[in-house]
């Protein structure tokens, strides 16, 4: 049985009952508010194309809509990726910042994301270029500069609450990601270590990398040692290093992503924050953990 969700930002919403009334008088169903004028779900939508009808509807105001099954709805596994989709900012980015060279290595970790780039080819110049920035610039940078993104905490806190396991593995720095998946939560952490030389960068990076292939393959060794099958698994992440993941799982979803990886997933939320991912499930605003 299908459910039509329609989701928006909760610090800017522009979902009220005018258009839920009016994407049910095209599409049908049963309207269940999730979270008063930020989430709804439409039950057993009658239209037999539901997204594109209330996609057509919402035009361009700032609300996400998704067509999922009521069928194993609440996931049991959440793996997720951090830098822009956790955080808000892009760690390798910030560390350039440091030395003057954020915009060469931005312009790099864009079109790497965009999956225009070799992942672990781009990922080799960015650290090169970080060579000899000092341990305490980074901590600096990790305690002051990046921010948890909007959500993140609720969605990690109440999938635990009813039982899920979440990972972070991230194509980042385990310099943060150890940090930031404890502060968030998560009940492990996996991305790429940066060497030092001393108390300096060397400008290398720790192989084998995590990249697309480990990402996927976590997810997958996830399901088995917990015995969850794809279906009952949550994927989330924005750049091309994250698709292959995101094409597996049960909900794979693009947040906030570059193009080319919405187009593909299976769940696009471009305007909503994290905890879109539990309304997805059918969490209502009461069974959040905040």
């Amino acid at each position: 049985m299908p459910v039509l969700c329609l989701i928006a930002n909760p610090i800017d919403s522009e979902l009220d009952p005018k258009l839920a009334e009016a994407v049910i008088k095209e599409v049908g169903g049963e309207l269940n508010w999730l979270n008063h004028s930020i989430a709804c779900e439409i039950i057993e939508p009658k239209s037999t194309d539901a997204l594109a009808l209330a996609r057509q509807i919402i035009g361009h105001r700032r609300v996400d809509a998704a067509v999922v099954p009521t069928e194993n709805r609440r996931k049991q596994i959440l793996i997720a990726d951090m830098d822009s989709t956790m955080i808000n900012e892009e760690c390798i980015d910030e560390l350039a910042a440091a030395l003057g060279i954020k915009e060469q290595v931005a312009e790099i970790t864009d079109r790497a994301m965009r999956g225009e780039l070799d992942f672990a080819q781009a990922l080799d110049t960015r650290v090169a270029l970080l060579k000899g920035l000092e341990r305490k610039v980074i901590e600096e940078i990790r305690r002051e500069t990046i921010t948890l993104a909007q959500g993140g905490r609720a969605l990690v806190q109440t999938m635990k609450e009813y039982g899920a396991y979440t990972a972070l593995v991230s194509g980042g720095f385990t310099f943060f990601a150890d940090y930031f998946g404890k502060r968030i939560g998560f009940h492990e952490a996996m991305a790429n270590v940066l060497e030092f030389d001393g108390d300096a960068l060397t400008g290398t990076v720790a192989k084998p990398i995590v990249d697309k292939n480990t990402k996927r393959q976590r997810l997958e060794a996830l399901a088995t040692e917990r015995n969850v099958p794809l279906s009952q698994t949550i994927a989330v992440g924005d750049g091309a290093n994250d698709l292959d993941m995101i094409r597996i799982a049960g909900f794979g979803v693009a947040l906030h992503a570059k193009p080319a990886v919405a187009a593909e997933a299976g769940i696009r939320i471009d305007h909503g924050d994290l905890t879109a991912l539990l309304y997805l499930q059918g969490f209502t605003d009461e069974d959040i953990v905040r």
